[in-house]
């Protein structure tokens, strides 16, 4: 189970990152923290003038540096979390984790409830956004602060799926920390690829909006299933899929 955890987690950071709360806005904040703006990025993009192709390299490869402190930012967080919860349960009994088993998996079960509800009643659909931030002069520490902020700074379409990462590590305290690392390598990845191919990405970000109604109603079941898993300890059923059997191996290889 502790593996099938690990990989439920990188998993969830994946989902995360494509959630309709943060893949829409997700183009206009990395440019933020390069401190420009889309338009200026796409005037120089438009632009095929000889000085302004070599601006256009120097953006981009800001745009990449500062994306990679922001993906640093957030993961010494969830890394951090991720000790704490093992230091904290691991001093449990089996016997507690057992009871906290059953517990985490009623509340993964809530979280996939609240995600299919949202689409339904409007007062759980609320979200809170970055926007109006103020313009000023930004550093790696700036990117990587904001990525700290970031962890903790989730909107509710997000929350859930978080919940469910840490559910499942508080209940597999052993893996707690390698979930999260899991978690923040899932969530990290789409954004260092977007911050490398910038202009290639936000154009298939454009095209990926449209098909986000969908997100909460399908990542709700899937945090059902996963609830029901957890609760019936039948968590392991995951690793027996032949691609999650051959992450699990290379895991483990890495190890």
């Amino acid at each position: 189970m502790v593996e099938t955890s690990v990989l439920v987690s990188a998993l969830a950071g994946v989902g995360s990152f494509f959630s309709p709360c943060i893949l829409p806005i997700i183009p206009a904040f990395v440019s933020y923290l390069s401190g420009t703006t889309l338009s200026e990025i796409q005037s120089q993009n438009q632009n095929a003038g000889g000085t302004s192709v070599a601006v256009k390299k120097s953006t981009r490869l800001n745009i990449f540096l500062n994306t990679i402190y922001f993906v640093l930012g957030f993961s010494l967080v969830f890394a951090v979390l991720g000790v704490i919860l093992n230091s904290f349960l691991a001093n449990f009994g089996t016997g507690f984790q057992a009871t906290f088993q059953t517990i985490g998996g009623g509340v993964i079960i809530a979280f996939g409830a609240y995600l299919i509800l949202s689409t339904r009643i409007r007062m759980l659909n609320f979200e809170r956004r970055m926007t109006n931030l103020p313009r000023f002069k930004t550093t790696y520490l700036t990117s990587f602060v904001f990525g700290a902020a970031f962890a903790s700074g989730w909107t509710p379409c997000v929350g859930p799926i978080l919940g469910t990462t840490l559910t499942l590590a508080a209940t597999s305290p052993g893996a707690a920390y390698n979930s999260l690392l899991a978690y923040s390598l899932g969530l990290g990845v789409p954004f260092l690829v977007t911050g490398a191919f910038f202009s290639q990405s936000t154009r298939i970000i454009k095209r990926m909006v449209k098909h986000l109604k969908y997100f909460n109603p399908i990542m709700g079941a899937v945090l059902i299933v996963l609830g029901i898993l957890v609760l019936t300890n039948q968590l392991s059923i995951i690793g027996n899929f032949p691609l999650a059997n051959e992450i699990i191996n290379l895991e483990r290889g890495i190890k």
